[in-house]
């Protein structure tokens, strides 16, 4: 009988530190998202409330989103990164191997980036569309 490769503390460790890693990935780009939303949509609403300058709130808001946008940037192209389905030769990833896991996670996480980078830029748009407060 062969013997099977058992795998060292070393490797483990490792392993589990990519695979959590993986995992605060596809957070990383909704979280951003989410944290957008609420930010834009209750700051025009307490600068509506209380009258304050809406076009200094714009452009203060037009710039955050731009650092999110930047910052779901870089998480999907790390994303793009890991899964990276021209290296592997299949972007499905259908294997049960640790390393394929590995990779759908990178897979996952790089589509909720595109999604999430979607909901940036249509929380963004009234930023840009509406005029003012009424």
């Amino acid at each position: 009988m062969s013997e099977e490769h058992q795998p060292r503390r070393e490797e483990d460790a490792k392993e589990f530190a990519e695979e959590q890693a993986s995992l605060f990935k596809i957070t990383f780009g909704p979280l951003i998202w989410a944290v957008h939303f609420v930010v834009c949509y209750g700051l025009v609403a307490v600068t509506c409330a209380k009258g304050w300058d809406i076009f200094a709130t714009r452009l203060g808001l037009v710039l955050l989103s731009a650092l999110a946008l930047g910052g779901i940037g870089w998480v999907g192209w790390s994303a793009w990164r890991q899964w990276n389905p021209s290296r592997t030769g299949d972007p499905m990833n259908r294997g049960s191997r640790a390393e394929d896991r590995h990779h759908f996670l990178g897979h996952a996480a790089f589509l909720l980036s595109i999604i999430s980078l979607i909901g940036v830029v249509f929380v963004s748009m009234p930023l840009i569309l509406i005029g003012g407060c009424q």
